[in-house]
């Protein structure tokens, strides 16, 4: 009786497992379908790991020899109690809505969303963190959280936008130290382009200009002041840069001063050209007189020092023979 009995138990338990594997694949089969669940599915494993429990009390009561002992009796009706319950649960879970689901484990599902938020916002993934945000709000109802979310991301964006900003303005400001103005210009329109947000970046052309005009005026004073020094030598490369700066109307107030300048550096080369012939200084001579002609290429003395050259290159390099 025992044996048949078991039979039985044994023939329902894998019933149930094929119908629950079944169940398993079609719901498998449907989810994968547009607009499908996978409600079927679930329902099925849940009924394999069920059939399974309770295969497991049936085998172990079937393993049991006869006994007249009414403790072994008591645990396997509380075994058997147990699994019934346990059926009971499934079914009764089985059967809420996916709504009814999630207000069973929203405190869950809030403190998944609330970890993901954190994790966007630690990446710096702006888009990302705000549907979550707007999920936590408009699915789960937590209007004060999202809130919060919303004011850190917002905070977090702001600051990592102004440490943006701050590395591009320096990366403008060396372009500026160096001089470099029309690289500085490009700079300012890109950084302007690129941040639109930021109203650090709306003056930054200005910026660029103002540092130009006001290196323009440092040149035009050292220039005056080298000049009124007669320090010639030093006057003239100053005004080889403020050429670069001065439009013909902004040049005309230094224009005298500019011929008087030109003039006495030019005497000063051609004086220092003569003493290095006379001294047989072949090799400076011949560095002033390239001097004199890059300086001054139209003017008489360069003509003459021309017509030298050849004649100091020969004498260098007949002193460098011997």
């Amino acid at each position: 009786m025992k044996k048949q009995g078991g039979s039985i138990a044994i023939v329902m338990l894998t019933s149930a497992a094929i119908v629950s594997l079944i169940m398993i694949a079609i719901g498998v089969i449907e989810s994968q379908r547009e607009g499908g669940s996978d409600e079927l599915a679930n329902l099925g494993m849940l009924g394999l790991i069920i059939a399974s429990s309770a295969a497991a009390v049936v085998i172990a009561v079937l393993g049991q020899k006869p006994s007249s002992n009414k403790a072994d009796t008591d645990r396997i009706v509380e075994q058997l109690r147990q699994v019934q319950q346990t059926m009971e649960r499934t079914a009764q879970h089985s059967a809420l809505s996916d709504d009814a689901r999630r207000v069973l484990n929203r405190s869950k599902e809030r403190e998944l969303l609330c970890r993901a938020i954190e994790e966007d916002i630690r990446s710096r993934d702006w888009s990302a963190a705000q549907v979550l945000v707007n999920e936590l709000a408009e699915r789960f109802g937590y209007l004060r959280d999202a809130e919060q979310f919303r004011m850190r991301i917002e905070m977090a964006r702001a600051e990592g936008l102004d440490n943006e900003v701050n590395e591009a303005i320096q990366k403008l400001d060396h372009l500026i130290v160096q001089r470099r103005w029309d690289e500085a210009l490009s700079a300012a329109d890109s950084i302007a382009a690129g941040f639109p947000v930021s109203p650090r970046v709306h003056a930054l052309r200005g910026r660029v200009a103002s540092a130009k005009r006001q290196y323009k005026e440092e040149l035009e004073r050292r220039f005056l002041l080298a000049a009124q020094a007669e320090r010639f030598d030093e006057a003239m490369e100053i005004l080889k840069d403020l050429d670069h700066y001065l439009t013909e109307k902004e040049a005309e107030p230094f224009r005298e001063v500019a011929r008087g300048v030109i003039g006495k550096a030019r005497e000063n080369l051609g004086a220092s050209f003569k003493l290095a012939c006379q001294d047989r200084q072949w090799e400076l001579a011949i560095s002033i007189g390239d001097q004199i002609s890059q300086q001054f290429p139209n003017t008489r003395m360069a003509q003459e020092v021309q017509d030298i050259m050849p004649s100091l290159r020969q004498r260098a390099g007949e002193h460098v023979g011997s």
